[in-house]
């Protein structure tokens, strides 16, 4: 069913994993999506999977740690669908872990500046598109690492950390309009990330087994599930796919959730 019939929706970090079925989730339920990565061939082969499949799709080279190039992204989202309703900052790079002394200061900070300041220009040029309309919904992936301290994660925990420093601003800033903002914690995910997390073999995450990861579906869902009305009274707040009250209301299927 096309819940999202007559939207549009800008997805950053979808070249691949969780934001490439976030795109095709959304393009499912009637959405048409603008999908955005630094990769531009994986972007085309994801529009062209959704346009294959009868949805809607362009394919943009954005780079989040620059600022003009999101906004360049937001904008041909209403030049080429004639609104922008939805904006997901998905992009986010888990390296390097390593024990903070040994890291080197160029990788760590580059992990800081796609997880915090990506998540920056997404937001900010959500905000700039939505001001136009009066409403819209930006959901910015999340971590438990921002709340959970693990051995050589310094500078994913440090950038997503503070990234829900700004979600919590940015709840501020938007209440009581219609422009709504989540946080969204989507779990230990079956993608490349999970793969880097467990060839550097530190913390608990590259301990798990094939079980207690989610396919990518099961994320999407929730993320498209937000956009829609009845998610409403949730806005502002950071959401996890471990609480079973929100996955009872998406309708997500019983099982574990790590």
């Amino acid at each position: 069913m096309a819940t999202l019939g007559g939207t549009v929706s800008l997805v950053l970090g979808a070249s691949q994993g969780i934001g490439a079925e976030i795109a095709r989730t959304l393009a499912r339920e009637g959405s048409a999506v603008v999908v955005a990565s630094r990769r531009l061939p994986a972007v085309e082969a994801v529009a062209g999977e959704i346009r294959d499949a009868g949805g809607r799709a362009v394919a943009v080279a954005c780079d989040v740690t620059d600022a003009a190039a999101v906004e360049w992204a937001a904008a041909q989202a209403v030049e080429g669908f004639g609104r922008l309703d939805h904006v997901v900052n998905n992009a986010g790079l888990i390296r390097p872990i390593m024990p903070l002394a040994e890291a080197d200061p160029a990788l760590w900070a580059a992990s800081v500046r796609t997880n915090l300041v990506g998540t920056y220009n997404g937001s900010r040029a959500a905000l700039r598109a939505f001001r136009a309309s009066g409403q819209g919904v930006l959901v910015n992936l999340s971590s438990g690492a921002a709340h959970l301290a693990l051995e050589g994660w310094s500078a994913y925990s440090a950038g997503k950390a503070a990234a829900l420093g700004l979600l919590r601003s940015l709840a501020l800033e938007t209440a009581g309009t219609a422009i709504r903002v989540y946080g969204f914690q989507p779990g230990a995910v079956d993608t490349g990330m999970l793969d880097e997390i467990r060839d550097a073999g530190l913390g608990y995450v590259s301990r798990l087994s094939a079980d207690d990861l989610l396919p990518p579906a099961l994320p999407a869902r929730v993320v498209a599930w937000l956009m829609r009305p009845e998610a409403a009274d949730l806005a502002g707040r950071e959401l996890s796919i471990r609480d079973p009250a929100l996955r009872a209301r998406v309708g997500l299927p019983e099982r574990h959730y790590a």
